[in-house]
């Protein structure tokens, strides 16, 4: 029997025996949601443009976003040089001067509150929907009160801001573990400081995002990271009942939004879209009671698989980026980012932005997908593959609660296994042949006359964030610097809600490096559970 990606068995044909639920005959915008969170869908609001960008020296990573967002994006996500935010190191840090070459390559050099002042340079922040970046979760609380201190110096009130944390536990503990990260344990007790912070000053934002893309990017199947997704998604929602600090329906609409995969496998990816919106009705209905519609009804980011992208005959990337957009317009995602064509060679290049942005627009505009909701609904084989991966996914989440929850699967390893296992099979299957890819073991001749070289960076930006800092250092007022670092490490050591004093921290000049310095004094290292 043939299979879907995720090893569903699929049929030659499928037909009403094969749909055991009916064929989707809810309408879109109501409960569980699996046609769509809106009535209308892209008739009335068509999805975000939202590419992830950056690399650099601020001013290159301030240009790129300007650039995206004059060329038709609708938001826009930062990316931090990941030597420097993923272990919350500056740039004079050993382990960052050993490796100088590579600073600036996979994201800017932000090193404190003013080098975010500079990317944001030009841009209305009340009229734009931001992610500051901050992937890892010991960087997200930094990565926010430096973007939010940056609104509130020039004007602005939180509440006027619009935008998405990530803080993602599948990044920091899955797919990049670091050689320096706080316990997941204590990452869930910083985010769900954030989501107290913004339900008190920040209603139009999105706390955290709980990322699937970068579980499946590291080896979950669809099935496991829908499952994984919610196993998550209960450890927010379980840590804040415990707290009390935060109505339960507020706190299901704050952490409601989603990030997931589209890959290859295009009913499967749509597929995925629709289940993952009926598994949250279900799971907030009937494990917390709860039925308010704004909280039931499941925002999706969708991001174009970036591991499917490959740097043999790299322009056939333009279709595999179109194809799996398409999976997540039909799939009625409310957002969407598509990899560059570049991305298997280097950071995307200009040109290479540009076009993962007329990819879109071109689905907007010229293939009159908007106009109808749910346009795979009733399809015996989609609802046949919607309701396999609900139950499948439902029954991985079930898996990893009897692993003691979510955190507990990344503290023992078992995550990781899963994860490993996929990955080792994919391999095989891509050199035995079992799995077919163009250009890697199919129609490997390649005599394009176009040559993709990759986006070089820049050069600088190692020796440019040193004269940052070192200026930094000689100018800002070193007191009130040492008073808000004392006063944030007080609050991570109590039970204090860390983000009102790490606001104070950012807006006193501290950088990056230092407030991990704090975080590491106070909390100290993960035990990885696996051996590199």
């Amino acid at each position: 029997m043939e299979k879907s990606a995720s090893g569903i068995g699929l049929k030659g044909v499928y037909g009403p025996d094969d749909v055991r639920c009916g064929t989707g005959s809810e309408q879109p915008g109501h409960p569980p949601f699996t046609r769509g969170a809106y009535e209308e869908m892209y008739r009335s609001q068509p999805w975000r443009i939202f590419q992830l960008s950056g690399f650099g020296n601020p001013e290159d990573e301030g240009a790129r976003i300007r650039f995206l967002l004059d060329h038709g994006e609708t938001g826009f996500i930062m990316e931090h040089d990941r030597n420097i935010a993923d272990h919350l190191y500056d740039v004079d840090h050993r382990e960052v001067v050993a490796r100088r070459e590579d600073v600036g390559l996979v994201g800017a050099v932000l090193l404190s509150v003013d080098d975010f002042d500079t990317v944001l340079q030009g841009i209305a922040l009340d009229e734009v929907y931001a992610h500051p970046g901050g992937g890892v979760v010991q960087h997200g609380p930094f990565a926010l009160a430096s973007y939010w201190t940056v609104a509130l110096e020039r004007g602005y009130q939180l509440q006027q801001l619009a935008g998405t944390g990530q803080s993602d536990f599948f990044l920091t503990y899955l797919g990049c573990i670091t050689k320096q990260q706080i316990p997941p344990s204590v990452g869930l007790r910083l985010n769900c400081d954030i989501i107290e912070f913004c339900e008190a000053h920040l209603p139009r934002w999105v706390p955290v995002s709980i990322a699937g893309y970068n579980g499946a990017d590291s080896g979950l199947d669809s099935v496991q990271e829908l499952g994984a997704v919610f196993a998550n998604s209960i450890e927010y929602l379980d840590e804040m009942q415990r707290r009390g600090t935060v109505p339960l329906e507020r706190v299901a609409q704050r952490v409601g939004g989603i990030n997931l995969r589209v890959g290859l496998d295009l009913f499967e990816d749509a597929a995925k879209l629709r289940a993952a919106r009926r598994i949250w009705s279900r799971l907030l209905r009937e494990r917390y009671g709860i039925t308010d519609t704004r909280a039931s009804k499941l925002r999706i980011h969708s991001l174009t698989a970036g591991s499917s992208m490959r740097y043999q005959q790299p322009l056939n990337n333009i279709v595999r980026g179109t194809i799996m957009a398409l999976a997540g317009v039909l799939g009625g995602t409310q957002s969407l980012g598509v990899s560059g064509y570049d991305e298997a060679i280097s950071i995307p290049s200009e040109h290479a932005h540009q076009m993962s942005i007329r990819v879109q627009q071109i689905l907007q505009n010229e293939c009159n997908l908007t106009e109808v909701s749910d346009p795979l609904g009733g399809s015996y084989y989609v609802e046949a593959l919607t309701e396999a991966l609900d139950e499948r996914a439902t029954t991985f989440t079930s898996e990893i609660l009897e692993q003691g929850g979510f955190v507990s699967a990344l503290d023992s390893g078992w995550l990781h296994g899963v994860a490993a296992e996929n990955q080792l099979t994919e391999l095989r299957d891509i050199e035995s042949g079992a799995k077919r890819i163009v250009g890697v073991n199919v129609a490997t001749e390649d005599d394009s006359p176009f040559v993709v070289d990759g986006f070089q960076g820049s050069s600088d930006a190692w020796e440019r964030g040193m004269e940052r800092i070192t200026a930094l250092r000689a100018e800002r007022d070193s007191h009130r610097t040492g008073d808000a670092l004392k006063a944030l490490d007080l609050a991570c050591r109590s039970n204090g809600n860390v983000m009102p004093p790490m606001m104070d921290a950012v807006a006193s000049r501290a950088t990056v490096g230092e407030i991990g310095g704090v975080f590491r004094a106070a909390f100290g290292d993960w035990n990885v559970p696996i051996r590199f």
